[in-house]
């Protein structure tokens, strides 16, 4: 073979190589590695104060399958409205063999797990208290800042009596213990002072119950028929409210303004004029706000009640001028997909 013909081979060689395409190369991301180390297998328990409605199931689903997702266990406890089974879950997963490496808990008032979270701590366990705060600031609070959601509440109300001859607002509170009851009460009472012209007729509790928020109401209704708006602090008691409000035959004439979860029962109420206006806590947004701090927490170092967060939903008063694709969360397609992975 002549040196000119190797030549040419080899050019021609070098040529075919150039052409080939470049293969990536690793970075030594350690990222990927320590995420694995931090989060996999670490158990991650719910307790809200049932499983039984929107926002828990919500919460349950977007939530769990984050942490599925990331190698941790999932699970749930349901105390089914009874606080004493609430603490009785807690006490038990501190004590337990396998104790989890956070609480998520929707709790159900100011005072009754306050110890039980310091003692969680203490068990090495974070605790992210979720829709409802206790007066207990443990590692996290997410969800809304109630007093400003009343805020916004008493503003749409308002707007809603416009420039009518009525200046009466009723309200159907929660209870007197519950943080989300008492901090909404004093957004609205907020804003009321700056309208000295209006004027509360009533504020009766309904207990969380939607057969008593229908009773309470329709008393409210009958001692004042002129009011021009009533704010209801839950959009399942508000449903009972509303009945009170066509049984009335009110119904157009005195405008329903509450606070939901933003599930699609909350847009139909907005679209067929059942409601004026929702101030939705966001479940999807709320769930993406505490797998993120969950992520942040079990790779972060800190031990639990090292540091404390409060995380508030960025939340406005929907109407139905509001509505678009997507603005609601569906409810059914949420239990179409836990149905869909207990198989």
């Amino acid at each position: 073979m002549t040196i000119k013909t190797k030549l040419a081979r080899t050019l021609a060689a070098a040529l075919c190589l150039a052409t080939l395409p470049a293969f990536a190369q690793e970075t030594g991301d350690p990222g990927p590695a320590y995420v694995q180390q931090s989060l996999a297998g670490k158990k991650v328990v719910l307790i809200p104060l049932a499983l039984g409605f929107d926002l828990a199931q919500g919460w349950n689903h977007y939530i769990g399958s984050e942490v599925r997702g990331f190698g941790g266990v999932w699970e749930t406890r349901d105390p089914n409205w009874d606080t004493a089974a609430g603490a009785q879950a807690i006490t038990d997963l501190i004590s337990s063999a396998d104790k989890p490496a956070a609480l998520l808990v929707h709790t159900p008032d100011l005072t009754s797990y306050s110890k039980l979270f310091k003692r969680a701590q203490d068990a090495g366990i974070f605790v992210i208290q979720v829709d409802n705060r206790s007066n207990f600031a443990s590692d996290a609070f997410v969800g809304s800042n109630w007093e400003t959601l009343g805020e916004l509440e008493a503003k749409a109300a308002v707007a809603a009596c416009g420039d009518g001859s009525s200046k009466k607002i009723g309200l159907i509170q929660g209870d007197q213990v519950n943080s989300s009851s008492l901090d909404q009460y004093a957004g609205i009472a907020k804003v009321l002072k700056d309208h000295p012209d209006f004027e509360l007729v009533g504020a009766p509790d309904s207990n969380w119950d939607v057969t008593t928020a229908r009773n309470v109401a329709t008393t409210l209704l009958q001692q004042h028929p002129e009011v021009c708006a009533v704010i209801d602090f839950w959009d399942n008691t508000a449903a009972g409210t509303a009945a009170a409000i066509r049984d009335a035959g009110l119904t157009g004439k005195v405008k329903l303004v509450t606070t939901g979860g933003g599930e699609e029962l909350d847009c139909k109420a907005l679209e067929d004029g059942t409601f004026h206006a929702v101030v939705m806590t966001d479940v999807k947004g709320q769930s993406r706000d505490i797998s993120a701090l969950l992520k942040f927490l079990l790779q972060s170092g800190l031990k639990p009640g090292q540091a404390k967060s409060w995380i508030y939903t960025l939340e406005t008063a929907t109407t139905k001028a509001d509505l678009k694709p997507g603005t609601c969360w569906s409810l059914k397609d949420v239990q179409a997909a836990e149905a869909a992975l207990a198989k």
